[in-house]
């Protein structure tokens, strides 16, 4: 259940906009202004703020940013109030919800902050195996390490143990230790008293005592710097976390449940991720196979994932031609789940007719339909094998590589990473994956870029202050 706090009144359309979030399993909480909204995050938290565009919302994103809280924030409005809509958006809204409210868009929004609604969509045995088992589990308190590759659906499966769990009525709250740098994901996990630091202006709870009574999930553990695992460990030994400035400790009491797409075993023996902490939380393993290790579960995802975006976007629910079904069986699958739910829009978006053909899944970075690129014929028995197509002579056509010759290194390395980070919409987990490079030497090189003045894709419900410009454009209006 997302945590949704409403700044503003709830007498006319914001409320009916509560109504529904509400209707469609969200957790409310309202604040009338938005010192009191920031009051509220400083105490509970929040998965998702939906701010009413009459009050000052580049004030509550600045404060926001100040104080380290991350979390989305959605102007409300009429259309007919563009110039306050856009004030909103350039100070670092994540998007504008017009008023009167669409039940569709409220609930895409909690989808996108809130992983699958639904649970598993699961048919393959393996996934039936492994789903018993995390039930089985999850009905006692151990922590729970949750291993696969990026993209499986590791998020969702935590999801799955915490409504299963004696603590179902109690929060879900996950953090993704990648996604923030050392400094903010410190006072994220663990909060901070009043003056811990500049802008530190009262004392905040964070991501522990937010998830009081409930389940913690500590996504992309393996990215976590030493120092934080350290303070981590203890938190878990003596279930009691110290606030950032604080004198005493406070007594925490939540399940906690971690998810990494590395070997944390291997991580250890290299010195990356410490020993007792692995320990500590690989009571209970479950690894989640790769899609292409349960081909059965591909078609049942794709007919979900084809129902919710057709329901998004206002358009008829149709199913898969018998060819659109090849090719979706037929694929690889590198990204899983991800990967698949990506394709699936677009063909939602693309196909034309009563049914999604091949022609509207695009598969693979190069955008290639699946129609136009049918798998090779087999060769018929005592046929020679068919030749191998014959190089390009040199210098024919301008190759990707040979376009690149005399520009400077650099230079070709920053376009490269920039366009990959924004290909993965701001993921800097499946960014790094994609380049081969660390996570940390990911964050080091954009902090380089920022330096030099230069726009990097923000990070997923990452909040970004407003650029010199845009602030002007605030206060002038």
């Amino acid at each position: 259940m997302p945590r949704l706090l409403i700044v503003g009144s709830l007498e006319g359309e914001l409320g009916q906009a509560a109504r529904i979030a509400a209707a469609r399993g969200a957790t409310l909480a309202q604040a009338e202004g938005a010192a009191g909204a920031l009051e509220r995050l400083r105490a509970e938290g929040a998965d998702l703020v939906l701010c009413d565009i009459r009050h000052d919302v580049a004030w509550l994103i600045g404060a926001m940013a100040a104080e380290r809280i991350a979390c989305p924030v959605v102007a409300c409005g009429r259309n007919t109030d563009a110039a306050a809509a856009v004030r909103a958006i350039r100070a670092g809204a994540k998007e504008f919800l017009p008023l009167p409210p669409e039940p569709d868009l409220i609930a895409a929004m909690l989808q996108s902050v809130a992983g699958e609604p639904d649970g598993p969509v699961h048919q393959d045995p393996a996934s039936a195996a492994l789903l018993a088992r995390a039930a089985q589990v999850a009905r006692a308190e151990a922590s729970v390490l949750i291993t696969g590759e990026s993209g499986t659906g590791k998020e969702v499966l935590a999801r799955y143990i915490h409504a299963a769990s004696r603590r179902a009525r109690g929060p879900f709250v996950a953090v993704n230790c990648a996604a923030l740098p050392e400094s903010l994901l410190e006072s994220e996990l663990f909060g901070h008293e009043k003056g811990a630091f500049s802008g530190a202006v009262a004392a905040r709870k964070g991501k522990f005592e937010q998830a009081q009574g409930g389940t913690l999930l500590l996504d992309e553990i393996g990215e976590m710097d030493p120092r934080l695992q350290a303070k981590l460990l203890r938190a878990i030994q003596e279930r009691e976390i110290d606030r950032l400035g604080g004198t005493h400790p406070v007594k925490v009491d939540v399940r906690i449940l971690a998810a990494t797409n590395r070997d944390l075993g291997q991580e250890v023996a290299r010195g990356r991720f410490r020993e007792d902490l692995y320990f500590r939380l690989n009571v209970v393993r479950l690894r989640i196979p790769p899609l292409r290790e349960r081909p059965a579960d591909i078609l049942p995802l794709a007919e979900h994932f084809a129902r919710r975006y057709a329901d998004a976007n206002g358009l008829p629910r149709r199913g898969f031609s018998p060819a659109a079904r090849a090719a979706l069986l037929a694929h690889p699958w590198p990204g899983n789940v991800r990967e698949l739910e990506n394709a699936v829009h677009r063909a939602v978006l693309l196909a034309e007719g009563e049914a999604i053909g091949a022609e509207a899944i695009e598969l693979g970075d190069g955008g290639e339909t699946a129609a136009a690129a049918p798998p090779p014929a087999a060769t018929p028995a005592g046929a020679a094998a068919p030749a191998a197509a014959a190089p390009a002579p040199r210098g024919a056509a301008a190759t990707p590589v040979t376009a690149l010759v005399g520009r400077r290194v650099e230079e070709v390395e920053r376009e490269l990473i920039l366009e990959t980070l924004s290909h993965c919409l701001g993921n800097r987990t499946r960014a790094a994956e994609m380049l081969g490079i660390s996570i940390r030497t990911l964050r080091n090189k954009l902090n380089e870029y920022r330096g030099l003045g230069l726009a990097v894709p923000p990070a997923p419900g990452q909040l970004v202050p407003p650029a010199p410009a845009a602030a002007d454009a605030c206060r002038a209006g």
